[in-house]
């Protein structure tokens, strides 16, 4: 039993309802780069990437253990909940790169007193960043 929490040893796992998993698995593993870890019976795929882990899902009703609650894909992708950032160190370059592989961008990567930064979106709507820090003068 753990005597702390966090633990040694947990990790977080972030969760995406998508509507396809062979789109998003593809999106995440030829665009992004991630690592396919497993699959499970083609409504779910694990992903490693960028030091985290992320489970694809296909939506589905409550469950015993989550009685109310439905998992559905983004129905509005301009409706943000929730979003991930990529910190890299060239967003200029990182932009060229993604949108090679296909990533549609929002805007070009915009310039800030503290970042240059970029969004785009996966297959299904998800809001992804692509953010470069920039020094401190």
């Amino acid at each position: 039993m753990a005597t702390s929490f966090p633990a040694q040893g947990m990790e977080l796992t972030h969760i995406l309802v998508v509507a396809e998993i062979g789109r998003a698995r593809a999106f995440y593993r030829d665009v992004l780069g991630a690592e396919v870890f497993r699959e499970y019976g083609g409504s779910s795929c694990v992903l490693r990437t960028f030091g985290t882990w992320l489970l694809l899902v296909t939506g589905g009703g409550p469950t015993a253990d989550k009685p109310t609650v439905t998992f559905t894909p983004p129905s509005a992708p301009d409706a943000v909940s929730h979003a991930m950032t990529i910190r890299v160190p060239d967003c200029r370059a990182a932009h060229a790169m993604l949108a090679e592989r296909g990533a549609v961008f929002l805007t070009p990567p915009v310039e800030s007193d503290w970042e240059v930064r970029a969004f785009f979106r996966d297959p299904d709507g998800h809001l992804l960043e692509i953010s470069e820090a920039k020094t401190r003068s």
